[in-house]
């Protein structure tokens, strides 16, 4: 087996950091790896999954009694054996958070906008609402007024539903009359969301992640385990950066906008290393009734096809 020294550094980077982030990582790991075959995974074996990356047995059953609190995951017990699966609620988040993550990057744009109005609310449902909101893309472009030009409907309504806010939210369609990269829409975008500081995010991306890129480059027979090592920690670097990409049409974005070049390189580097990572999880990975199922038809459709 070939072991890269580049993947032993990314991850000893990983580990030296502090604080280690348990319950994000096991988010990553979830719904990367676990939720596409069956979603359920034995906590001793997740256990001896996580302990490469620095998390010990107390951190990663700290993270996990949280993550089931908070309705992420749910518990089953075998005998003396504990096995963690996705809630339904858990799996419609991990399913929301994830495909912009493997999703087309940049769908045909129209002009046309959702627009929410708030100005209903009282000031800390507000705050709540416009956390969740901005977590999918919207931004405050006039005091009590989000707005988003490529919405995902459902979510919006679930969200809606979820803080029990359905007749309080003014929901409106708007169309974009005349250019669709005028000198003002671009300007408001710029107000309205924190494009600089997110293209230097992604160029710190581009920066960590090519040199292992080229590393793979006519590499054969690579490590399983490092495989999963790499592709757990480029998709939990990748996908902090999307939760704060706002995920705008191309035709907004500023000119050669490096979030492209950063998803282009994260898909590269996924379709190199995902089947020995897929072994290594199935050799090392049990649920309640054996060994992980294969993965369901739709995760060798990610990126545009694996």
């Amino acid at each position: 087996m070939n072991k890269l020294k580049c993947i032993d550094e990314l991850v000893e980077e990983f580990k030296n950091q502090r604080p280690i982030r348990g319950g994000s990582l096991i988010i990553t790991i979830y719904g990367d790896a676990i939720a596409p075959r069956g979603g359920s995974v034995w906590l001793g074996s997740l256990i001896r999954l996580l302990e490469p990356l620095g998390l010990n047995q107390r951190l990663v059953r700290t993270s996990i009694f949280r993550l089931t609190k908070e309705g992420w995951l749910t518990s089953n017990q075998v005998g003396r054996r504990s096995y963690y699966s996705l809630t339904d609620t858990g799996r419609r988040r991990f399913e929301s958070a994830f495909k912009r993550i493997y999703a087309e990057l940049y769908p045909e744009w129209e002009g046309k906008w959702d627009m929410l109005i708030t100005t209903q609310l009282d000031n800390e449902l507000r705050k709540v609402l416009k956390k969740e909101f901005e977590w999918q893309g919207f931004g405050n472009i006039a005091p009590g007024v989000m707005a988003h030009p490529m919405a995902d409907l459902v979510e919006i309504n679930n969200t809606l539903q979820e803080l029990c806010v359905t007749n309080e939210i003014i929901h409106m369609k708007s169309e974009l009359f005349g250019s669709h990269t005028s000198a003002s829409l671009k300007q408001l975008v710029h107000e309205c969301w924190n494009l600089d500081q997110l293209s230097k995010d992604y160029q710190a991306f581009l920066d960590r992640f090519r040199p292992i890129l080229r590393a793979l480059d006519n590499q054969t027979d690579l490590d399983p385990e490092q495989c999963f090592l790499l592709r757990t920690l480029l998709i939990q670097h990748y996908r902090r950066l999307l939760l704060r990409d706002p995920r705008l049409p191309e035709k907004l974005l500023p000119a050669d906008w490096v979030g492209t070049s950063a998803r282009v390189l994260c898909r590269n580097i996924y379709r190199k290393i995902f089947m020995p990572a897929e072994e290594f999880l199935s050799a090392t990975q049990e649920t309640a009734d054996g060994p992980l199922p294969e993965p369901a038809p739709h995760f060798f459709k990610r990126f545009g096809g694996l």
